[in-house]
This record gives structure tokens, C-alpha cells and sequence, in this order.
């Protein structure tokens, strides 16, 4: 058997990232759908950033959600229109608006947490809680030695 070398290794360990992203994204697009919520992946992953650190302004949300500008104007005027996200005036710089959640928002993260919860234990069921530590620090590891 041939030897793999560890940038073959590392190709086929992005190929197993991207597809457990769609298999999560699937999975959560599929709850949603079957709950009636009118939201699509992507409003979901600024919500999601926002439940993090709620009240940054829009090329912040860009930049952690890896989106251009323009698609992040876009999904956060679709969120304004269902009442999950305001945007609010920045005090200390004026040009500046900053994105909040709203209560609708925040009981929202309610009802999603427990289906992600569910769906990343049945994802992780028969794995140590050091590999996944181990694989977090690999792959951290891997994003700082890039450019």
C-alpha cells in the first residue's frame, strides 16, 4: 500500500470537514423546515454568531462567518424584516451600526440549541471527548500556520 503524505492527509481532512458541515447543515435545514421557520441556513449562522457576542457591527459578523459584505447586508435585512436582528447606532462612532438580537432572536436560540445539541451528540457518540479536543487543536493548529 502506498504511503499518504501529510498534504494528501490534509486534503482528505478539509474533504471530511466540508462534508460534516453539510451533513450539519442539512440537519438543521430539515428541522427547520419541519417546524415552519422562515429562516435559511445562513440567517442562522449570523443568529448563531450573534448568541455568541451580540451588538458587533456587520463587517464584524462578515468577517466570523467568513461572508462578503454585501451578502451579510442582505441577510441581516432579511433578519430586520422577521424581527430577529435590530440595528442600532453606534455611540462612539455614528457611521457605525451595531447588530442586536431581539427577544424573538433569543427565544429562537431556545428551541435550535437543543436539536444542534441532539444532533452533534448522535454525531459524537462512540468519540472520546480528548479526540475531540486533540482534532480542535489540529485543526486550530493547522488554520495559524496559513497566511
Amino acid at each position: 500500500m502506498a504511503t499518504v503524505n501529510k498534504a494528501e492527509l490534509a486534503i482528505e481532512l478539509g474533504r471530511a470537514m466540508q462534508e460534516m458541515r453539510n451533513k450539519s447543515r442539512q440537519t438543521i435545514q430539515l428541522r427547520m423546515k419541519e417546524n415552519n421557520m422562515n429562516l435559511t441556513f445562513e440567517m442562522l449562522e449570523v443568529l448563531s454568531c450573534l448568541w455568541r457576542k451580540n451588538g458587533i457591527n456587520q463587517q464584524e459578523i462578515a468577517d466570523i462567518t467568513l461572508k462578503d459584505k454585501s451578502s451579510m447586508t442582505y441577510l441581516i435585512d432579511n433578519l430586520v424584516k422577521r424581527n430577529m436582528v435590530k440595528r442600532v447606532e453606534d455611540e462612539n462612532d455614528r457611521r457605525n451600526k451595531l447588530i442586536y438580537l431581539t427577544d424573538e432572536a433569543n427565544n429562537l436560540k431556545a428551541q435550535l440549541y437543543p436539536w444542534v445539541t441532539e444532533m452533534y451528540t448522535v454525531a459524537t457518540e462512540d468519540i472520546d471527548a480528548d479526540d475531540l479536543t486533540t482534532c480542535l487543536n489540529l485543526i486550530n493548529k493547522m488554520v495559524g500556520n496559513l497566511p
